[in-house]
């Protein structure tokens, strides 16, 4: 009956596997395919995943697919090691489930991101939206969002990563008109600033 759930549910644990493989070989440098499995194994297990039969016929599943799509490649000893394709592919994936650390205490500030990214690149602003909205911002407008606490080394980084630094402006402001919607959504505190 729910098959969109465990669809949904499938593809998440594959991202998840692919992540997992991406930073064991990320978090050493290179990896021999031997040791790809055990580490993959403990990972997926600190993360949730109860073992199975199949769990290693997954994990070189993926890593072959890795490997097929350029995110990983072999170096001349046999070592599985990341492309600069997969180093922003594990970039990408992180910051898709990336949460920032919220302060005991709001400083009554509304962090506003204003971007405009031409249309010929419609695809990576579709992927600023995405990846904000992931992140925790909510959106005022189309392409006007807000959060309320301190992300600038988020944004700098985001700028980066995606070559948008003169495209989005980063604004910190006192107050936002009929803000009452935007604290319930991030259970602050109501009333006046």
């Amino acid at each position: 009956m729910a098959i969109l759930e465990n669809a949904s549910g499938k593809r998440a644990k594959k991202t998840q596997i692919q992540k997992i493989i991406l930073r064991s070989i990320a978090a050493v440098g290179v990896l021999s395919v031997a040791l790809l499995a055990p580490n993959a194994l403990q990972m997926l297990k600190m993360f949730g995943y109860k073992p199975h039969r199949r769990q290693k016929e997954v994990i070189n599943a993926s890593r072959a697919k890795l490997l097929e799509q350029g995110f990983l490649k072999r170096n001349e000893r046999g070592f599985l090691q990341l492309t600069s394709k997969g180093e922003a592919k594990l970039r990408a994936l992180e910051t898709y489930n990336y949460r920032l650390p919220h302060p005991k205490h709001w400083d009554k500030k509304w962090r506003v991101l204003i971007f405009d990214i031409p249309e010929k690149r419609k695809g990576l602003r579709d992927k600023v939206r995405l990846t904000l909205a992931s992140i925790g911002f909510r959106k005022l407008q189309k392409s006007v969002w807000v959060y309320p606490y301190d992300c600038e080394d988020l944004i700098t980084l985001l700028k980066a990563d995606f070559k948008i630094g003169k495209d989005l402006l980063y604004m910190i402001v006192d107050s936002i008109e009929n803000d009452g919607w935007l604290r319930k959504s991030y259970k602050l505190p109501e009333g006046n600033l």
